[in-house]
């Protein structure tokens, strides 16, 4: 059985956008756009991190003097958005761009150009919010923006202004990847990727989009209605028209409770990539772990009102609730349990990957045993809007997602830059992240059980909290040197690390079988996968013996790709792509990639520009102008041929 690659080309022509800073305002390569994603996020998550530090400070002591009570407010509201919106789900955005192709053997993702299209439109969101500390007006309701208090009679400046309209491009942005990756996965997956052949991430990727396209016109509905009530006069949370703001509540988190899952399901994945590698083993009931994703998204819609106990649903609703809250605890528990089947008996490699796989399988034990504490309308009604709850959420959010996160970022470094990151500050990294969450977010549960409310600007010496308040805040130093670390290994490792190779981890699955990094192409044959880890069945089959779907009788064939032996795996020759610089160009190989195009950003300033003409007084010429811009931007996108002419 052998396959060819094409005959060589001659080089041809340079397109104007494939060098220099053009080449990233107009690129179309999922590559590139996961690489935006990826330092974008981190960009916002230390911004993210200063304004956790800040409130920290002002908490240290009581009665607190670092920022006014105004300022605290705003602090604490672009603290949660930024983190939720801009660093943790573009973070998980940066791996489903980047790894999903190549781990279903594509070679891009199914819309190249909303792809990109969605990554300006977060940019711009992002950048939108933000803006608002320049007009001294950041947006001050909460995350959560609970209403009445997010309408203009209770906000009457700009603050929430920017909140909505940011949020509402931020949603925009997600829903276009959302529709994109869910037909990438279906449509796109090379020639034997079973979906039961599909690495973990690939599925917890297709899950939580599915998440994100059912979740998020929940949100889309809530916010429109409060832009309307803000700017045009309706009345869907005034109370003195006899509007209900529990319509806010029940809207918002029937989209707030999927999100949680939305953050956490894609560093599930990350760490059920990991774990294998490191254990040498295959993932312990494959199956049972893709089931249970399903699962969680499936049961993630039937618990939104446990965030409401405290609303006065009633019994009926109150128990209802919580026995769906302690059903979705069944699932996340058969994770854990399998990863720590995974492990055990494995020949573990404590690698810094390793290291944070392990610390999101502690620190979010952790953090969901107290999430099943609030199944309990009781004891919910005593933890409720107290620092019990902040513990909880940051166990479940910085303990789980940014831990398998980080796990990602360490593991897949080598394969998007073709280089390694230092182990030896990857561990300082680590060790003081996993010290410094621990210091700063435990001590939060005995201080919100002794009563310490969220949202709490200043408090008197006389009511318990110094103690856990000091010891938060010195843990949130440490988390402060631990970033630091971080930011100086990701740069020094991304111009001097040591050279990666193709598969500098030994993993087992198709994308560490091409470069590092991976060419434009990803795939200069299309892979047939014949197996749920290809790489071990070429390379160490005594670990796949006993692994379903990888019969013993396909172990016997090997595929010839250019003269080369590739076991189940097409793909060209090692010799030909193993050195830096030395794999083909795509034209080369007569492979058509789709060109890059300027078009999705300067629709994505289009809106821009409509929506700053809307927070300006509803000026409607700039508005109009905006959508002139947009739509003849979408106009000649949709009339350009996706794939060059030859």
């Amino acid at each position: 059985m052998a396959t060819t690659v094409a005959a060589p080309r001659a080089a041809g022509p340079k397109h104007k956008y494939e060098s220099g800073i053009w080449s990233w305002l107009a690129t179309t390569d999922h590559k590139r756009i996961g690489q935006l994603y990826l330092y974008t996020a981190l960009a916002w998550f230390l911004v993210g991190g200063i304004e956790a530090f800040i409130i920290r400070l002002q908490l240290y002591g009581p009665n607190g003097r670092i920022v006014s009570a105004e300022t605290y407010n705003q602090l604490f509201t672009m603290h949660g958005t930024t983190m939720i919106f801009m660093a943790i789900m573009p973070l998980s955005a940066a791996f489903f761009n980047f790894l999903v192709p190549l781990q279903i053997g594509a070679r891009d993702v199914a819309f190249p150009r909303l792809n990109a299209f969605s990554y300006w439109v977060f940019l711009a969101g992002s950048i939108f919010m933000n803006v608002s500390w320049l007009f001294h007006a950041a947006p001050d309701g909460g995350w959560f923006a609970y209403a009445p208090l997010n309408t203009r009679v209770y906000s009457p400046g700009l603050n929430m202004d920017f909140w909505v309209i940011g949020l509402q491009i931020l949603g925009l942005s997600s829903l276009a990847a959302g529709f994109n990756f869910i037909t990438t996965i279906i449509n796109m997956r090379a020639p034997g990727m079973h979906f039961m052949r599909m690495p973990v991430f690939t599925w917890a990727t297709f899950v939580t989009q599915f998440l994100i396209v059912l979740s998020f016109p929940f949100i889309t509905v809530a916010v429109t209605f409060l832009l309307f009530d803000r700017f045009f006069g309706t009345n869907f949370y005034e109370i003195a028209a006899g509007a209900d703001p529990l319509l806010w509540q029940h809207l918002f988190w029937l989209f707030g409770h999927p999100e949680v899952y939305i953050l956490i399901l894609p560093a599930f994945g990350l760490v059920s990539e990991v774990l294998p590698t490191f254990s040498r083993k295959p993932l312990f009931g494959y199956p049972v772990m893709v089931y249970s994703l399903i699962l969680i998204a499936f049961l993630g819609f039937g618990v939104w009102a446990h965030h409401m106990f405290a609303v006065g649903m009633g019994p009926i609703a109150d128990s209802i609730f919580g026995i769906t809250t302690m059903l979705i605890a069944i699932p996340t528990g058969v994770k854990i349990f399998n990863w720590l089947g995974t492990m055990w008996g494995g020949s573990l490699r404590f690698t810094t990957p390793m290291l944070f796989a392990i610390g999101l399988v502690s620190l979010f034990t952790i953090g969901g045993i107290s999430g099943v504490m609030h199944s309990s309308p009781p004891s919910d009604l005593q933890q409720t809007d107290s620092y019990f709850v902040v513990a909880h959420f940051h166990y479940v959010l910085f303990g789980g997602s940014m831990m398998g996160l980080f796990a990602g970022i360490y593991y897949y470094f080598p394969k998007i830059t073709g280089r390694l990151m230092s182990e030896t500050l990857g561990k300082w990294h680590f060790w003081l992240t996993f010290i410094g969450m621990n210091l700063t977010f435990f001590p939060m549960h005995f201080a919100g059980l002794d009563g310490m409310p969220r949202r709490i600007w200043q408090y008197d010496a006389n009511q318990g909290w110094d103690v856990d308040n000091h010891i938060s805040t010195i843990g949130a130093a440490i988390l402060v040197v631990a970033t630091l670390i971080f930011v100086i290994n990701l740069v020094r490792s991304r111009r001097s690390g040591a050279r990666a190779g193709n598969d500098p981890w030994g993993a087992p699955t198709i994308e560490w079988s091409i470069p590092s990094p991976p060419p434009a192409y990803n795939y200069a044959t299309i892979p047939t996968v014949r197996s749920r880890y290809p790489m071990w069945d070429m390379k160490a089959p005594e670990l796949t013996a006993s692994v379903p779907h990888s019969p013993a009788g396909e172990k016997e064939v090997t595929v010839k790709v250019g003269g080369a032996t590739a076991g189940h795996i097409e793909t060209p020759a090692d010799t030909q792509l193993n050195a830096e610089n030395a794999h083909p160009s795509a034209h080369e190989l007569g492979i058509v990639m789709p060109t890059p195009t300027i078009k999705p950003l300067l629709a994505t300033l289009g809106l821009c520009v409509s929506f700053f003409g809307l927070i300006w007084h509803r000026h409607v010429p700039i508005i109009i102008l905006g959508g002139v811009i947009f739509v003849a931007a979408l106009y000649a996108w949709l009339l350009t041929p996706l794939e060059p002419e030859h």
